[in-house]
């Protein structure tokens, strides 16, 4: 479940940051009621980073695979074989 804190919690620096350790999620901060920001640990940051940037190349290689830009991968594998002598 996630964590919603007001953002007057930011004042106590350190709770905030223990939080942000424990929690394996983002913390979403809401000011007068509402969303306003959103705060993670740089791991959790890291990890997220790094699932947007496959889910990103799935993305291009799903267009590449619809627009016909596609090898056969033994006619691959022979070309950069023949290439660099291996």
């Amino acid at each position: 479940m996630p964590q919603i804190m007001p953002i007057k919690a930011l004042k106590d620096t350190s709770l905030i940051s223990e939080k942000c350790h424990e929690a394996d999620e983002p913390i979403f901060i809401t000011k007068n009621g509402y969303g306003d920001m959103v705060l993670m640990s740089i791991e959790l940051f890291e990890a997220t980073q790094k699932k947007w940037n496959m889910y990103s190349d799935i993305d291009i290689s799903e267009k590449q695979i619809k627009e016909g830009k596609v090898r056969d991968a033994k006619k691959a594998l022979s070309a950069v074989r023949e290439k660099y002598g291996l």
